[in-house]
């Protein structure tokens, strides 16, 4: 399918995976907005753009409803009902075991995770229930398919819950021409391991996957025919295989 002109928002898109998934579809023509809750990073993000323009942006807390419902009404007054959404914004806290986990943390990476991936669907769905299509992208984690000791208690929980997500509403809007990805990467270099107890040395980082890689598998997806779907798609660094 050609991508050209197609109007997507990225929830995360200020930088890693989000920024990477931005610009890819922006370099395939696509009409690219970009939201996250830092306002200084998405000005310099806006600046990287990816087509031949900068993208637009718009700051806003996904844990709140209102926001939400905002930030979709602007991005239909600036460029139409959105195509494709990505949810791309996450965060982790450094205590993460439950020996040790703050239940004020693990409520916020819930509420972020979780709440606002749903919050972000919940909007977009009767936007693209109207069109009769639409694409749903969610950025899970390995760790929503398997908990890991590395990415903590809270963190899985949370991806866990946005993986159900995401294949709830596939079952449901399917046949509604809205197909829902949920896409699963291991470990990535993006700012959210800098989170860790013990950051990794740029020795490992160089390892890991990058966000193009991540975005790469988006764009394959969103050109894809009608006739086909990828409910689920796991992408993996090479020291990280999985059976």
């Amino acid at each position: 399918m050609d991508l050209n002109g197609k109007i997507v928002l990225v929830v995360g898109g200020a930088g890693g995976i989000g920024l990477g998934i931005a610009s890819a579809l922006a370099t395939e023509g696509c009409r690219v907005a970009i939201a996250d809750s830092n306002e200084e990073a998405l000005v310099n993000a806006a600046k990287a753009g990816g087509g031949d323009s900068e993208f637009l942006w718009q700051t806003c807390d996904i844990t709140k409803r209102k926001q939400v419902s905002q930030l979709f009404k602007w991005l239909g007054d600036e460029l139409g009902p959105v195509d494709i959404l990505v949810n791309s914004a996450g965060i982790n806290v450094g205590n993460r075991m439950m020996s040790n986990i703050d239940p004020e943390d693990f409520d916020h990476v819930m509420e972020v995770n979780t709440t606002g991936t749903f919050n972000c669907i919940h909007a977009a769905l009767p936007i693209m229930r109207q069109k009769g299509s639409g694409l749903i992208v969610n950025i899970v984690s390995l760790a929503g398919k398997r908990a890991m000791l590395l990415a903590g208690m809270p963190y899985c929980v949370s991806k866990f819950a946005a993986s159900a997500l995401g294949t709830f509403v596939n079952l449901e809007e399917c046949g509604n021409g809205i197909k829902v990805t949920n896409i699963y990467p291991g470990e990535t270099n993006t700012p959210i391991v800098d989170k860790r107890p013990s950051p990794p040395p740029p020795e490992k980082r160089v390892k890991m996957l990058q966000p193009e890689d991540i975005a790469a598998c988006v764009v394959t997806v969103a050109k894809l025919p009608d006739r086909a779907i990828v409910p689920e798609l796991i992408i993996t660094p090479t020291h990280m295989m999985i059976a």
